[in-house]
């Protein structure tokens, strides 16, 4: 059935029906898995592929870094299994070299959709598990240097077939990982998903057949290019220039540069890394799929942020990334940390188109993905514990308004762990979780604040390990916004002393006495600081988020008024004086 044969309303009832699997599959992760990473932080994500592998539908709720992973995942399914595809399989797969993966610890899973004999599409879905085994609890220290190091690595592998589980396999991936018993239940989590998405789907297939399920699939790629290239075309021609660096990779490497040309000519646009370092030792590294989502994410926000989520925007664009280049890097280098240098890719597309988008982009956000990890024995129980998460930051000033404040970013969509999930869990004390003041850069909208968060073991030692970015290099601000702060790791003392800690701490022993305190960065701001309105400054004064300190220093308004207004009050109280 041709595209042309599926009027507009029905095409949109059938991808509503889509998203609604997609969302389905995804809140039914949420509800299953057994770690705190999945069910509270909701670091997973769900989508629809055709039978060619390419990606029809992403889950709201979904995360853009799993965009690229998801579609490179399917299209090595294809390509090794072939023919030998059938129903009631299950495929699974993470690895960034040869399995369309972009980290490790994000393992995919694959179900077929079969009408009779004939393949109609994949469901789909990633969670990122909190240990996959490797040198470091966690599988996401800094500083390791190869990916042998980074966990266990799995090509794309058949883990059900024609539904049978190989149960040889689910025991060789549970031997390599920490917490066994944790791991299995969120696998449990992905492998419900993909047979509720396969209910739904065949639910799907038999009332519009294959025929015309393969015509809606078209379509809606199809119209998600168009779409694309009608907010590309918008843009005026040309050839748009920004470079950012990383702090540091852990591993001996200070300053890695990442150099973009974005040209722009009709409804062609191309992206350009040349002169980017090459990849580097530590791990920290992008592979190409990476680097996709992460440039996908960035022109659906600048130019059409309701545009579907699929591989339509990859038909869309161009990117020239050279081959063991840090975006684009090729085996054995490692790639644990990749998110935090997505979110730098990220803010060299919003620098570069700064000057032609100036109401949709934003200052530089936190530009990290901020992680810690703490891991030890619990003493009420005798059982090992790995706490994992990634803390948000400062968002950055819009053209409208301010940043957010203490919030996860562009390519992540996960949320920050609530104490009493914590506390609950892990043998573990939140001291604190709080906004940082003065972390926003300042400008006619200020930054969004930074996080503290505050952690003490409790009644045991315990190895901490964390990981940041943006800790020297400050998150700039835009059109004359200034800088928001840098993000830290120290120890509190029990004696009230500060240790102050790498920016990839590695097993760093922490005492029962003692707290781990971990600030995130804040954002740079949008405009000049003294076209502010004295009335915002106030306001962020009365809340705490700025000091009088900050107030003087940045915003000269402020002083003026209060000047004057102190003036007007010895003024008046003469005149009483003069009254009697």
């Amino acid at each position: 059935m041709a595209n042309a044969e599926i009027d507009p309303i029905s095409l949109e009832i059938a991808w509503n029906g889509l998203k609604s699997i997609a969302d389905e599959c995804f809140i039914t992760i949420m509800r299953s898995a057994f770690s705190s990473n999945v069910k509270e932080r909701h670091d997973h994500s769900t989508a629809i592929a055709d039978a060619e592998g390419r990606l029809v539908v992403q889950a709201e709720m979904s995360l853009p870094v799993h965009l690229a992973s998801m579609g490179g995942m399917m299209r090595e399914l294809i390509a090794r299994f072939g023919e030998d595809i059938g129903p009631g399989d299950i495929f699974i797969a993470n690895d960034p070299h040869v399995a369309g993966g972009t980290h490790l610890p994000d393992i995919n899973m694959a179900a077929p959709i079969f009408d009779g004999d004939r393949l109609v599409g994949f469901v789909a879905n990633i969670i990122h598990h909190a240990d996959v085994g490797g040198a470091a609890v966690g599988s996401m220290s800094g500083g390791l240097d190869e990916i042998y190091k980074e966990g266990l690595r799995i090509p794309v592998m058949r883990l059900y077939h024609r539904g049978r589980c190989d149960e040889d396999l689910l025991k060789l991936l549970l031997l390599n990982m920490r917490l066994p018993d944790e791991r299995r239940g969120d696998f449990n989590a992905q492998i419900s998903a993909c047979r509720l998405g396969e209910a739904r789907l065949r639910d799907v297939l038999a009332v519009h057949g294959v025929e015309r399920m393969q015509a809606i699939f078209d379509a809606i790629i199809n119209r998600t290019e168009m779409r694309m290239r009608k907010a590309i075309a918008s843009l005026p021609d040309g050839t748009y220039r920004f470079e950012d660096v990383m702090d540091d990779d852990g591993a001996g490497s200070d300053d890695i540069r990442i150099v973009l040309a974005i040209t722009k000519s009709g409804d062609r646009i191309v992206f350009d890394f040349a002169g980017t370092d090459p990849q580097v030792k530590g791990n920290f590294n992008l592979t190409f799929n990476a680097t996709q989502s992460a440039i996908c994410y960035s022109l659906k926000a600048l130019l059409d942020a309701e545009i579907p989520t699929n591989q339509g925007i990859f038909n869309a664009i161009e990117i020239q990334a050279p081959a063991g280049s840090f975006v684009n890097c090729i085996a054995p280098a490692a790639v644990a940390m990749r998110a935090n240098s997505c979110q730098r890719v990220v803010d060299c597309v919003l620098g570069a188109l700064a000057p032609v988008v100036p109401q949709q982009v934003i200052a530089a956000a936190n530009g990290a993905n901020t992680s810690a990890v703490f891991t030890g024995t619990d003493p009420a129980t005798g059982r090992m514990y790995v706490y994992l998460e990634t803390l948000g930051g400062g968002m950055g000033a819009r053209f409208a308004r301010d940043g957010k404040d203490g919030v996860q970013v562009h390519i992540t969509n996960t949320s920050n762990l609530p104490v009493e999930a914590i506390e609950m869990e892990y043998p573990l004390r939140v001291e604190e979780y709080s906004l940082i003041p003065d972390t926003g850069g300042a400008g006619r909208h200020r930054g969004g604040m930074g996080i503290r968060r505050v952690i003490r073991p409790v009644g045991h030692t315990c190895e901490f390990n964390g990981v940041g970015e943006r800790f020297r290099h400050k998150p700039w601000g835009i059109f004359g916004g200034e800088a928001g702060a840098s993000g830290r790791f120290y120890l509190e003392t029990a004696d009230g002393g500060k240790v102050a800690l790498s920016s990839k701490a590695t097993s760093i022993p922490l005492a029962a006495d003692a707290c781990a305190v971990i600030e995130t960065p804040g954002a740079g701001g949008y405009g000049r600081p003294d076209e502010r309105p004295v009335a915002a400054i106030e306001d962020d004064l009365a809340a705490g988020k700025i000091s009088a300190d900050s107030a003087r220093a940045d915003y000269p308004q402020w002083m003026d008024f209060h000047a004057v207004t102190a003036i007007a009050r010895w003024e008046r109280s003469d005149e009483e004086k003069a009254f009697g």
